[in-house]
């Protein structure tokens, strides 16, 4: 092979990644310290729009949210994936089908997958509550309590977003499914002739040696995060109830860029999300290292 033909085969991967990526980043880099609204040239103002998006209320709650949605989705999603890959790595009868079900939600169109959920998330008609009233009286469930309000309460929607994001493990799900399949069985017979629990088998062997995928997904699912959660808070609760129980960073950028074309103080909220990433994914990181260093991985 000629020294020239492998970057010729990466040059439309390069081209793409300065098109689509670097580009952008430069130009809301740039915007985020003007003042721009898509209809008069950008005015440079500095740190102003930091400054004002210090002062806004409405950040403030999208930054609580988002964080807040992160600290729960995030390991919660990691743990149902983890779930259904020990659950569903030996072959048996209908494994395929099973995890042909748990990868599908991933495979669906965000748009259609957030109208299913408006349709299942209705308080009245929608199969959820309808399920929890069974064995309940005068529209209570068998509790005696009211059926959460999935799309007029702050909590019951926030956990509604959740939920949503539950049911997209497809991804993760798939890549634990195959590291757990690639695990050595010779570990696994020398437990099981030691007479090892299930559980210590889980916490000694299986958990240690999953330990590298797993911190590598909790770290792109936390970057994730502050995104997936856009569009079911559009289509399934509109960033609400009121006040903005359900407005998230994603959101506040949006209706800030297009629906208010206020697009330097949107450059500066992504700025925003930027910092809170890179912080959050170094923090992992050196979670991450430190456990590899402890189990010798």
């Amino acid at each position: 092979m000629r020294r020239w033909q492998p970057a010729l085969m990466l040059a439309p991967y390069a081209l793409g990644l300065v098109a689509l990526v670097l580009l952008p980043a430069a130009v809301t880099l740039a915007l985020a310290f003007t003042d721009y609204d898509l209809i008069r040239p950008p005015a440079w103002i500095g740190l102003g729009n930091l400054r004002m998006l210090a002062d806004d209320p409405v950040f403030r709650i999208a930054l609580t949210n988002s964080l807040g949605f992160a600290v729960v989705a995030v390991p919660l999603r990691l743990l149902v994936a983890l779930g259904l890959a020990l659950l569903l790595h030996r072959r048996t009868a209908l494994v395929g089908a099973a995890r042909t079900t748990a990868a599908l939600p991933t495979a669906v169109p965000e748009i259609a997958y957030g109208l299913l959920w408006l349709w299942l998330f209705n308080p009245l008609y929608g199969p959820i509550n309808q399920a929890l009233r069974l064995g309940g009286g005068n529209g209570l469930t068998v509790l005696g309590r009211t059926p959460p309000q999935w799309l007029t309460d702050a909590v019951d929607a926030r956990a509604a977003i959740v939920v949503m994001s539950v049911f997209t493990v497809g991804e993760a799900f798939i890549i634990l499914l195959a590291a757990r399949r690639s695990l050595p069985s010779q570990v696994y017979e020398l437990a099981a002739i030691e007479d090892a629990t299930a559980w210590d088998v889980f916490r000694r062997v299986t958990l240690p040696l999953l330990a590298p995928v797993l911190g590598l997904l909790l770290l792109r699912d936390m970057v994730a995060s502050l995104s997936v959660s856009f569009v079911p808070a559009l289509v399934v609760t509109d960033g609400g109830p009121p006040p903005y129980a359900t407005t998230y960073l994603s959101l506040f950028v949006y209706r800030n860029a297009f629906e208010y074309l206020r697009y330097g103080y949107a450059a500066a909220a992504t700025l925003v999300m930027l910092a809170l990433t890179a912080a959050a994914v170094t923090v992992q990181w050196r979670l991450v290292r430190r456990a590899q260093r402890v189990y010798g991985l």
